[in-house]
């Protein structure tokens, strides 16, 4: 719920009445009025073009900008083909607009090269619904979490990546402490912490995992015969599979012990009532649809499916990746969960847009599309509120592609994300807050958002883009419009995809907005006459599939497209940050969403890091087949030896380099055609770059991230952040082979407005190669450079975004402290973003004798959103445990 003045998000909170959360928000959801105001200073405001490459983009009208794309669209179709152009959306646009986009690629263009980001991660839990259920329909609901006895959670750590769900099984575990927890998770996470079993298997074992189990199941007679006779094919087929998969030879294969896989094979196939959860960790692999198969599989040889508290329940990536799912926003989909292989399906859509047909030709699936545009089959792109420059594998070819294309259309909200950079178009669209539309989330809910401000500039929703186009590149190709796209507003999208779902399986004939305005969120199908939707699927046993029957998936396991060697020895598993979102466009905006983790770090276990001489802090280049990167490493006991681990959210913006995703593969699964970002083989090494540079500058430090970012690969590391609350610090981190030019550094100086000698404090020492600038407005620190020697750094942050007076520290400033001449120390992470509570106020509290009661009634952290008390916990038990 939005409050709102003069055109600003002024404040928002969690809608009480939502049954999806009932009010309840984490730190990100908490903190989007700070992004939507602190994105202003990125935020694109008008259509900008550039009809040479070698040239800058400059502002134009709205009119220029879209007739110039339908020439060159137009151009483009006329001498290569409609397939010699690509569309490539996201699951953060609205159900609307994901529906016109599809309409424009299929219906008027005549292609289904249209994918969208939900390849990345949502693609594999499609295909494995559809290989055993017969349709991506997520049967389960979030009050199951409440009613289940067995939550088996695989490949997420929930606690970070859905808070709310995780608030939902904190409240679950409350009300029956008996309900059991198995997290299967390569790492040791904030959710395998609270687990009664922690399965730390081996990357990509999960298929060897979901099968060892099943044949302990068959063993000792734990399946539900019944069931299978009734409502399954393929039993046993799988059944001589598993035979192969004991728990003691898999055991080997996984690297967990073989009781450990009996006791989840127990608890799971013996409770009353098993849910599964789970999301990246088995989507995001080259067999991410035997993954999900194999652990469907065990919901239907237990009968674990169709009632309260058992099912398999995807958790989406994005905020819409349903609705996308739902018109059929991807290469090899159509409208209402139709498929473009079948004829039958694709007259049917034909006939609803009025037009002869639709082309039976697959389209390309995102990696797909952009190496055609690297090979040059692809010559023009158009790219919607998404950032592949960033979030893709193998940047190195992306990028590629995106020089190679002839012509790039960029749709965005931020004008300065990796990918804005290779725009030759950059068109300014309405953001959250400032449209209407609907999205559905992972229960199937749909939800009816309204406009809460206009949009700034000259932002346009992506729907009404999208149809301005359509009309002008109908004119230039000879075909006509107004009948394909004759929406008046928003509404009539709604309703025309509305009508596309009539007697399939997703039948929302029964809902308008007027409905979800009056009766709120709800879940599909809701056909016609219906006064509510499904909250569960398959009750009655009968699926979507020609006989009625699911289909056990015949799954075997295969090792990770790239295995371990002598050359590239370690594990890279890639993961998310608790307080980051994708590829920190908003959230990169937002300075106390760094306060949890400040800046990027690969995390290593001591062992390896002992063998390569490391400590933390180092840098070290982290090196695999396709590409590499500097950045400092951690020792963490989260990691198993022979693994590392690196955050998904840090791209070319906030370091240099191309980010995390220079070192991923682009091998992906041959039916979902999912990328495997989910794994690398790497190598590391120690690298020495024994020159440091420090710069913090307070006031506009959003402004000013935004100005240095482009020099961050002018240096051998570099990494740029924020820092604070209300007067947020940048913060620029340098290491170098040698110091930098002289140059280069008044360019620093320049950008960040730190030349006014007279303002600053200087200390330099030619012979030591130390230098450090401190600038001071208003008795305020309000920059400080650091060269050489940074020991000061982290106080002086402190300090800066705090607004502390210079005068009691003045003598000291320039000092090569790492504390405060005070004596105090730094306050070090921040635990709970909400109220802003330290990791050091927390451990005090914890060593005068607080429990976590008594940590939330006193210093009050975990008591609003609830994201740190995982952590809150852990921190007591490691208390108690030094104590002892």
């Amino acid at each position: 719920m939005i409050t709102a003045d003069g055109g600003h998000i002024t404040g928002v909170r969690g809608d009480p009445d939502h049954p999806a959360n009932f009010g309840r928000l984490c730190t990100k959801g908490a903190t989007l009025n700070i992004a939507s105001d602190q994105l202003g200073a990125a935020r694109a405001l008008y259509p900008v073009l550039r009809t040479d490459r070698d040239a800058e983009r400059t502002r134009t009208t709205w009119d220029v900008a879209l007739n110039h794309a339908a020439n060159k669209f137009a151009d483009v179709i006329q001498t290569y083909g409609a397939d010699a152009v690509g569309i490539y959306i996201s699951g953060q646009l609205s159900t609307e607009d994901y529906y016109v986009f599809n309409k424009l690629a299929k219906g008027l263009i005549a292609t289904n090269n249209i994918d969208t980001n939900s390849r990345l991660c949502m693609s594999s839990a499609v295909s494995g619904y559809k290989a055993t259920l017969g349709a991506d329909a997520p049967p389960v609901c979030y009050e199951d979490i409440a009613h289940t006895q067995c939550l088996l959670i695989a490949g997420s750590n929930t606690a970070f990546a859905h808070p709310i769900i995780y608030r939902r099984i904190e409240d679950a575990r409350k009300a029956n402490p008996d309900l059991k927890v198995i997290v299967v998770d390569p790492r040791r996470t904030d959710t395998s912490r609270e687990a009664d079993l922690h399965l730390p298997i081996l990357p990509g074992t999960d298929v060897a995992l979901f099968n060892a189990m099943l044949h302990v199941m068959l063993w000792e007679d734990m399946v539900d015969p019944a069931y299978i006779a009734a409502h399954t094919n393929g039993f046993e087929e799988l059944r001589a599979t598993v035979r192969e998969y004991s728990p003691e030879s898999v055991a080997a294969v996984c690297g967990v012990p073989a009781a450990d896989i009996i006791t989840a094979a127990r608890w799971f196939g013996k409770s009353p009532a098993s849910l599964s959860m789970y999301c990246q960790g088995l989507n995001q692999s080259s067999h991410g649809t035997d993954k999900n198969a194999a652990l469907i599989n065990l919901h239907l040889a237990t009968g674990q499916i169709g009632r309260e508290g058992a099912g398999p329940f995807s958790l989406t990536g994005q905020p819409n990746a349903m609705g996308g799912r739902e018109v059929g926003g991807m290469a090899n989909l159509l409208s209402a969960h139709r498929d473009m292989a079948n004829a039958e399906h694709r007259a049917e859509v034909a006939k609803l847009w009025g037009v002869d047909d639709v082309p039976a030709t697959p389209g390309k699936s995102a990696m797909e599309m952009f190496e055609a545009a690297a090979a040059g089959e692809i010559k023009a792109l158009w790219i919607i509120c998404t950032n592949p420059a960033q979030s893709l594998p193998n940047q190195v070819m992306v990028r590629a592609a995106l020089e190679k294309a002839e012509f790039v259309i960029v749709q965005e909200v931020n004008a300065y994300t990796e990918t804005a950079a290779y725009a030759d178009l950059l068109l300014p669209a309405a953001a959250w807050g400032e449209k209407e539309c609907t999205v559905t989330n992972s229960e199937r809910r749909i939800t009816r958002l309204h406009a809460a401000i206009s949009a700034p500039g000259e932002c346009r929703p992506d729907w009404e883009i999208a149809t301005d186009f359509a009309h002008r590149l109908g004119a230039k190709l000879g075909k006509s419009t107004a009948n394909l796209f004759p929406y008046a507003d928003v509404e009539a999208v709604f309703n025309e995809h509305r009508e596309s779902t009539r007697g399939r399986d997703l039948d929302i004939t029964g809902l308008t907005y007027a409905l979800l305005d009056e009766q709120g969120p709800q879940q599909w199908p809701f056909p016609e006459g219906a006064i509510a939707g499904k909250v569960r699927l398959y009750v009655d046993g009968v699926y979507p599939t020609e006989d009625g029957r699911a289909k056990f998936a015949n799954v075997r396991y295969l090792p990770t497209a790239e295995v371990i060697d002598a050359r590239y020895p370690l594990h890279l598993n890639t993961g998310r940050l608790r307080d980051q979102w994708h590829g920190m466009s908003r959230t990169g905006m937002v300075a106390r969403l760094y306060s949890h983790v400040e800046s990027p770090v690969l995390s290593m276990h001591g062992d390896d890091m002992a063998r390569r001489s490391l400590s933390t802090g180092d840098l070290v280049r982290v090196k695999s087949r396709r590409g590499e990167l500097l950045i400092p490493v951690e020792m963490s006991d989260d990691m198993r030896i022979g693994q590392v681990y690196m955050p998904m959210h840090w791209g070319s913006r906030y370091m240099s380099g191309l980010g995390v995703n220079a070192l991923t593969m682009d091998q992906r699964d041959p039916i979902s055609k999912q990328p495997e970002l989910k794994h690398a083989a790497v190598q590391v090494e120690k690298m020495a770059l024994p020159w440091h540079m420090a710069v913090m500058r307070r006031d506009n430090a959003v402004a000013r991230m935004l100005r240095i970012q482009p020099l961050l690969d002018q240096f051998g590391y570099a990494s740029c952040g924020l820092y604070g609350r209300q007067n947020p610090v940048l913060v620029l981190r340098i290491a170098n082979a040698t110091p930098l030019p002289a140059e280069l550094m008044k360019q620093i100086d320049a950008l960040l407005d730190m030349q006014d000698e007279t303002s600053i404090m200087r200390y330099d020492d030619a012979k030591r190669g130390v230098s450090k600038r401190v600038l001071v407005e208003d008795g305020r620190v309000v920059g400080v450079r650091l060269t050489g020697e940074i020991a000061a750094r982290d106080w002086l942050k402190e300090m800066m975004a705090e607004g502390v007076e210079i005068a009691p520290l003045r003598n000291w400033v320039l000092a090569p402290l790492s504390t405060p001449p005070t004596g105090s120390g730094s306050r070090g992470r921040i635990v709970c973003n909400c109220l802003n509570i330290s990791e050091s106020q927390i451990v005090a509290a914890i060593a005068a004798g607080e429990d976590l009661p008594a940590l939330q009634a006193g210093l009050k952290c975990g008591t609003e959103c609830g994201s740190c008390v995982p952590e809150l916990k852990r921190m007591v038990l490691l208390g108690k445990q030094g104590a002892a």
